[in-house]
């Protein structure tokens, strides 16, 4: 997929509904897929002060998250304790998800994650663009979730541009340890992804794929939709 040359109103619509944005031009820019801004007007300049603002406040937010836990420390507290700093970066966060530390993310404010999700040890998501999670979502160990790319002309990486695409996932998906889920992707409702798969394309709903890149290698049968409370 290309990077976008004019922002993208309906991802930035979306974006109105998030906590904790770094609102500015530039957020606009990157979340619509747009370069870094280098050469000319159809990119978007990382540096801008909310910008980074906006990514070192997550930093110490999700060093807090990862932080040792306190000996006289009770589980409840921990829940509770981690609960509030996820709500303080992410951009939504359904009722009973959890995720393990350690977390690693570049903005947090793009994340916007269902309810009854649950992360094992190690999630990294690069959210410089929209990252959706559905309901009922587990991930194994080690998952990345990579929304940030580079072009592959090398004059380009020595620039220093990139760009960011959105990465949706639906509910009910089982994701495994060590998968990557690269930039565009969409993984439908009911998805299982193999352990250590690499997923470079869509994944059409109620699939099982594996693999590097990932390949369906069957489907499973369509699930009644849960009503929402």
């Amino acid at each position: 997929m290309e990077p976008a040359k004019s922002k993208n109103e309906a991802i930035i619509a979306r974006a109105k509904d998030l906590a904790n944005v770094p609102w500015c031009e530039e957020y606009e820019k990157m979340i619509s897929g747009m370069l870094t801004m280098f050469i000319n007007v159809y990119r978007y300049n990382a540096f801008v002060p909310e910008l980074l603002t906006g990514r070192f406040r997550a930093r110490k937010l999700a060093s807090q998250f990862n932080a040792p836990i306190p000996i006289e420390t009770t589980e409840e507290d921990l829940m509770s304790q981690r609960a509030k700093l996820l709500k303080q970066f992410f951009g939504s966060l359904g009722k009973n998800s959890f995720i393990e530390p350690p977390l690693n993310v570049d903005y947090g404010c793009n994340i916007l994650i269902g309810e009854d999700f649950y992360s094992n040890f190690g999630l990294t998501v690069l959210d410089c663009c929209l990252v959706e999670i559905g309901d009922r979502v587990l991930f194994g160990p080690n998952v990345s979730i990579l929304s940030a790319t580079h072009q592959t002309d090398v004059q380009s990486r020595r620039d220093g541009v990139e760009f960011a695409l959105p990465v949706f996932i639906g509910d009910d998906c089982w994701i495994g340890g060590n998968v990557s889920i690269l930039p565009g992707v969409t993984i439908g409702n009911g998805c299982t992804i193999g352990a250590g798969s690499v997923v470079t394309k869509s994944i059409p709903a109620f699939s099982v794929a594996v693999g590097s890149p990932a390949r369906v290698i069957k489907k499973v049968a369509e699930a009644e939709p849960v009503p929402k409370n």
